[in-house]
């Protein structure tokens, strides 16, 4: 049977093989299953160290049967097999449970002494030997052993997939191979003088060598090869969607003398930073221009990104259009209006007349504040999604200003800049981005970075507190936030859970991170921290408050503006007070089971002290043991706050994640081979490349295979997702 690519995996394996695939790892084509690449190879020829295998993870190895045999189980029906495997150093058991004695007799003979094979299953211990219980397997043929043996230079690396319970990796490989034999010609997506140039395969080549490597010099060239298909298909794809944006007719917002961004620039207390000044002329420059501004701000926590969108809704606010902030939380949105106001004046801020709008405000509030928006009264428009619904409507809408973008799913971000006419975009990020990650994921994005901090900021010091090593310093955190309440300065304790009793953490927060190294589950939550320093000899009787994403609105705004006003001394939080909320006398962060958070997380949640003249302090708690990933985040971060340092490490021990798709998930919008920090080079190659191409062929009529393979990577739905970033 011949078969493309683009071939179902139903035409091509049958029925039964294609829904176990489509359920295991959401495949559909062929060349789903072919971009499903091995994770490393196995050499027959090299047993695998049996000595060296950890505990507890599900591990598949090379190994050689030393003995095999089986018993009846006394006290209930059945037999047991028991065999032995080993490299020469080491050893360990394998145990198969067999419902009667001809099966466990079948079992024993088809493992014989001396026969070899790939062994998979997860790693125990028993009597102090280590074991498979049940383990998968596959022996070589004894004919092809011994040839491999008699000539090692014909050996042939055996691919170890990602595999589930149901599909193991020789099962994967075997129907990999089928499609292979039965595979046509492969359209190449690179241009003949770009494959030419890097000195990489053909398409078809490529696929073969990864799948059926004989050599590991067969890897390389493959791997290289199909991780700049991966980078030019990406880019060209992003470069696309921005030329599609570019396609679009805006309408043009510009400054005028004298108008309200000339006025509020005059009446600033305080000069822009340099960085401000620079994004702020690209910003203003984008407002007038001929298609709509699709731009992304990322800066450090506290750089002023806030100023910078303002700046810009008042430019488009000269023009009689609006401008909407979504924010992530009720919290944050609160804090925006109160912040925007301030900084407008009594002059100002009667005429942008800014106007908050959330799902959560009376309904009395909420039917003035969506007049004031539907009428175009409100020029500047502050919300949460429930600038989303279907009632909120704008008279013209010129602007949306989306901060923290990550937690905003695509679908949410279109519905609201659906409700312009083409309105330009502005992107705001406090997590910094590495060069090559913006490249890949916001590649149809213009990018700004402000660096650049406002003057009079104190700085922050971060110190992790290991409890593993040091137990009592726990309460040496505690003695060091009352000394710092003393001084007449405010503490942030911030926990991973409301309530660890009810398991209850913030819905849609990351704040229950799965940490390698880590605790089981967080051991604090702000119900149960809220109790034990009630007791404490010096906190117990200072002002203290909890704040959640579970408490009505008129609760957490109220709760926060007191911590504002200087009202509360120590306030016990969840992630809700991780960006935007800006205190200044808060002068320490103490973070509860550190090791739960990501390193961005932790990054932003120190970003809430050190904001004033007063100095700032960051207190890392964690009880996760050395040389566990889970602690190297927490050490990473105490170690600098330089957050594009951070977001590096971040990248290497957490991996990309995925790039397209509106779920930012799923098999076919996931990265296979590209590292965009390992492969930041060859990255920008592939951009502009991409540039070149789409230069001299938009249509990309003359590049078919670039084109079908943009076809095959990006969905009709990843291609919807973009439109909306």
């Amino acid at each position: 049977m011949s078969l493309t690519l683009d071939s179902s995996l139903e035409d091509a394996l049958g029925a039964t093989t294609a829904k176990a695939l489509g359920r295991a790892f959401a495949m559909e084509t062929v060349g789903d299953l072919l971009s499903h690449y091995p994770r490393r190879y196995a050499d027959p020829g090299e047993l695998t160290p049996i000595r060296d295998l950890p505990v507890g993870e599900t591990v598949t190895i090379v190994a050689e049967v030393l003995s095999s045999s089986f018993r009846r189980m006394r006290n209930r029906p059945g037999a047991m097999v028991d065999v032995v495997i080993g490299d020469g150093i080491g050893r360990m058991s394998l145990t198969f449970f067999a419902k009667n004695i001809g099966a466990a007799e079948w079992r024993s003979k088809d493992l014989a002494v001396g026969r070899r094979g790939v062994f998979s299953g997860k790693v125990g211990m028993f009597n102090d030997v280590t074991q498979f219980a049940h383990p998968e397997y596959e022996l070589f043929d004894d004919e092809d052993a011994a040839r491999r043996r008699a000539d090692a230079r014909a050996a042939v690396l055996i691919p170890i997939y990602p595999a589930t319970s149901s599909l193991q990796t020789w099962q994967i490989a075997k129907l990999v191979g089928r499609v292979l034999d039965g595979l046509t010609a492969v359209p190449d997506p690179l241009p003949e003088s770009l494959r030419i140039g890097e000195e990489l395969l053909t398409a078809r080549d490529a696929l073969e060598r990864i799948h059926r490597p004989r050599t590991r010099n067969d890897v390389d060239p493959a791997v290289r090869t199909l991780r700049m298909h991966e980078a030019l298909t990406l880019q060209t794809a992003l470069l696309q969607q921005r030329d599609a944006v570019r396609a679009l007719s805006a309408t043009a917002r510009p400054a005028r003398p004298g108008g309200l961004l000339e006025r509020f620039d005059a009446a600033l207390p305080y000069s822009l930073t340099p960085d401000q000044q620079t994004v702020g002329d690209q910003v203003a420059h984008d407002l007038v221009g001929s298609w709509p501004m699709n731009r992304l701000v990322q800066g450090e926590v506290g750089s002023g990104k806030t100023l910078v969108a303002l700046r810009a809704m008042l430019q488009v606010a000269e023009s009689g259009g609006q401008a909407a902030l979504i924010a992530p939380t009720e919290v944050l949105a609160g804090q925006h209006l109160r912040s925007i106001t301030k900084m407008l004046g009594p002059e100002l801020a009667p005429q942008a007349m800014p106007t908050l709008l959330t799902g959560q405000l009376p309904a009395a509030a909420r039917r003035k504040a969506a007049l004031r928006v539907a009428s175009g009264q409100a020029l500047i428009v502050v919300g949460t999604h429930a600038l989303l619904g279907e009632k909120t409507t704008f008279a013209d809408l010129g602007l949306v200003v989306v901060d923290e973008q990550h937690r905003f799913g695509v679908e949410q971000r279109e519905a609201l800049r659906a409700k312009g006419s083409s309105p330009h975009a502005l992107v705001l990020t406090a997590t910094p981005i590495p060069r090559t990650v913006a490249m890949t994921v916001f590649g149809d994005l213009d990018t700004s970075v402000i660096r650049t901090m406002p003057a009079g900021r104190a700085g922050i010091e971060s110190f992790v507190a290991p409890l593993a090593e040091h137990p009592g310093w726990f309460n040496r955190v505690w003695e060091r936030a009352a000394e710092e309440i003393a001084q007449g300065r405010q503490v942030f304790a911030v926990c991973a859970a409301i309530d660890t009793a009810k398991k209850t953490a913030e819905q849609g927060e990351q704040a229950a991170l799965v940490a390698d190294g880590g605790a089981a589950g967080p051991r604090w939550g702000v119900v149960q921290l809220d109790e034990a320093l009630a007791t404490h000899p010096r906190l117990g009787s200072l002002r203290r408050a909890v704040l959640h994403g579970k408490m009505p609105a008129d609760e957490k705004d109220a709760v926060m503006q007191a911590f504002a006003r200087g009202e509360i001394d120590l306030l016990l939080a969840t992630t809700v007070i991780e960006v935007g909320v800006d205190v200044p006398n808060a002068s320490t962060m103490i973070v509860l089971d550190a090791d739960r958070f990501g390193v961005s997380q932790l990054h932003q949640l120190r970003g809430r002290v050190g904001r004033g003249g007063v100095p700032g302090l960051c207190l890392l708690v964690t009880e996760a043991e050395s040389g566990t990933v889970a602690r190297e985040r927490v050490d990473a971060v105490a170690a600098t706050l330089d957050g594009f340092a951070l977001a590096e490490v971040d990248l290497e021990l957490r991996g990309e994640g995925d790039v397209l798709g509106a779920a930012q998930a799923g098999a076919r919008s996931s990265l296979k081979l590209l590292r965009v920090v390992k492969d930041a080079a060859l990255i920008a190659r592939a951009r502009e490349a991409a540039e070149t191409i789409l230069a001299e062929d938009p249509e990309l009529a003359r590049h078919a295979g670039l084109r079908e393979a943009i076809a095959r990577r990006v969905s009709d739905e990843d291609r919807a997702a973009l439109a909306k970033n």
